[in-house]
């Protein structure tokens, strides 16, 4: 991979989309270029996950830490660099900036979960109810403690993953549901005609939501910049999904691996796409609403 970035712009050899300078109106390596003057360059609070390049070295990588002197980059491989917080040091969409270090939150600002909700400070989990969501797979299960853990504990909700939703009616059947004990139900790729869509179709209780993502794989949810990547690849047919996204991205890693690396890139809700965030919020609405009467 090149350390000098291309002035036409476009996407790298690691798959990062960065941006060719238009100040490069010479060539950088010949020794005559100079940044611009420091009055024109905009200062950019180095923010965590803001993704910018290195003008010098053309490294193009998303803020992992920042103190009064430097700042720390990581590109979509999880390699690490650190850069002094120069003027005019960064290019930002094209364009150059000074990072400077971010102003600390304000301390009597409330802190926020994962999911955007205010934190319960010295929370002890609440008793759980019977009520329960199910989701479909063990990825998905983690992604969601990730992000609405914290909600869940508050609330009393346990949640339990599903293999599969094959069998859904009759785990419905055996679940018991009524008002007192609702079930949620977050289904893959629950689309219209889909076989998904006809086995929740045959769950009819008045205690039991049923709701799914467009996605085919829960991977799927987590916004490709999160990950530095343009876009989840297309897969072929008849090529397994998480495969063939693995060999599309040129992530020597197993599947169990890549996972990691997905799980770990996100932080909070902003990380997710709408129509999961959508549906989650859905089903811990259904099941800690009291019941109305009909």
């Amino acid at each position: 991979m090149t350390d000098v970035p291309s002035r036409a712009g476009g996407t790298r050899d690691d798959g990062v989309i960065c941006y060719g300078p238009p100040m490069y109106e010479r060539d950088v390596l010949a020794g005559n270029w100079r940044r611009p003057g420091k009055g024109t360059i905009p200062s950019v609070p180095a923010e965590r996950d803001l993704v910018v390049e290195d003008a010098d070295s053309g490294f193009c990588g998303a803020v992992v830490a920042c103190d009064k002197e430097a700042v720390t980059l990581e590109d979509r491989f999880g390699r690490r660099r650190l850069f002094p917080l120069a003027p005019a040091a960064f290019l930002l969409e094209g364009k150059p900036v000074t990072l400077v270090r971010p102003a600390p939150a304000s301390a009597g600002a409330p802190r926020r979960s994962a999911s955007g909700s205010v934190a319960v400070e010295g929370l002890r989990a609440r008793v759980a109810r019977e009520s329960r969501i199910y989701v479909e797979g063990v990825h998905d299960a983690a992604l969601v403690e990730k992000i609405w853990g914290h909600d869940l504990r508050v609330e009393g909700v346990v949640v339990e993953y599903l293999e599969g939703v094959d069998d859904l009616p009759a785990i419905v059947e055996e679940f018991g549901p009524g008002p007192e004990r609702r079930l949620g139900v977050l289904v893959d790729h629950l689309v219209e005609g889909s076989k998904e869509s006809r086995i929740a179709a045959r769950v009819t209780s008045p205690h039991v939501l049923v709701v799914g993502h467009p996605f085919v794989d829960i991977w799927q949810a987590v916004k490709p910049s999160v990950l530095r990547i343009p876009a989840w690849p297309d897969v072929p047919r008849g090529v397994p999904w998480k495969e063939g996204v693995i060999a599309a991205l040129g992530w020597r890693l197993e599947p169990a691996d890549a996972w990691r690396r997905i799980l770990g890139a996100v932080s909070t809700y902003s990380d997710l796409e709408p129509s999961l965030l959508g549906r989650v919020e859905e089903l811990i609405d259904f099941v800690t609403s009291p019941e109305e009467d009909g």
